[in-house]
């Protein structure tokens, strides 16, 4: 019977987690087939090299690497081809690819999408700002916001505003609270995308039993009473139509996949804003 996992060897002289992505993107394809992953950052010499020649050995599998050093790079393949071990340069097929349109050859610099540019000064500022601004704190501010996320309980608000805000989006996120009214600095706000969260009363229900078995809190609760929740559905369904909000069900969305209808979302509306100013 054949085995349902692989070795996989993540070597870079950065973080390493742009070869996780992909490799996960590309991993999560095979059905019933998972990787034990051995990952290698920081990789920028012949020594640290030879760490990872004997692990491949050890645990023979597939070698993925981002290295811009050409000396290590062939290092790296001469051994792989000894141990037999399949390889592949994940940026070199991308670099070959903009070097032939751009007519310029690349620079090499490991970790060069970390560097400490204007970039990921922003993402940090949107992160500070996203925290302050969870789960409804301070409405003095939210017309600072990018992007405003309303929805009832456990529909993922604060998970994908952090994610947004890893992206550099300033994320606020407000709960739609049974009896208690929408903040009125909601209403008010003009340059932030207000987007109304929602899910399947089902979702919700199994997540607020498990938030709750989690406390070891009682379960005989309207939190997680079906009429209650479909109630508090039905309600911010109404409340999000009224104001012209556009809704996104993350019933079967992941924090990534809501972030990135967000951010579709936020586009046209940062067009339409520019144009009225």
């Amino acid at each position: 019977m054949s085995r349902n996992y692989f070795h996989l060897h993540l070597v870079s002289d950065s973080t390493g987690e742009t070869l996780i992505a992909i490799s996960r993107a590309v991993g999560a394809q095979f059905q019933g087939i998972g990787s034990i992953e051995h990952i290698y950052p920081m990789v920028r010499n012949k020594s640290q090299l030879e760490r990872v020649f004997r692990e491949i050995e050890t645990s023979p599998g597939i070698v993925l690497f981002t290295l811009v050093d050409a000396d290590l790079t062939a290092l790296l393949e001469a051994a792989c081809r000894e141990l037999g071990a399949p390889c592949l340069s994940v940026l070199q097929p991308i670099l070959g690819l903009f070097n032939a349109y751009l007519g310029t050859a690349a620079t090499p610099r490991p970790g060069a999408q970390h560097l400490l540019n204007a970039d990921y000064f922003k993402r940090i500022d949107a992160l500070n700002f996203t925290m302050m601004h969870d789960d409804g704190q301070q409405h003095e501010h939210l017309e600072e916001a990018d992007i405003l996320l309303l929805g009832i309980s456990r529909t993922s608000k604060t998970p994908t505003s952090i994610y947004l805000a890893n992206r550099g989006y300033k994320t606020a996120n407000v709960p739609l609270v049974p009896g208690v009214p929408l903040p009125s600095a909601v209403t008010k706000v003009r340059r932030p995308l207000i987007v109304g969260l929602v899910a399947s009363a089902e979702r919700i229900i199994q997540i607020r039993q498990n938030r709750l078995l989690s406390l070891n809190a009682d379960h005989e609760t309207p939190y997680v009473d079906r009429m209650a929740v479909n109630e508090e559905i039905a309600h911010s369904r109404r409340l999000f139509a009224e104001y012209g909000w556009p809704v996104i069900d993350v019933s079967r969305r992941s924090i990534e996949e809501t972030a990135a209808a967000v951010i579709d979302l936020y586009g046209a509306h940062r067009m339409k804003f520019m144009v009225q100013a």
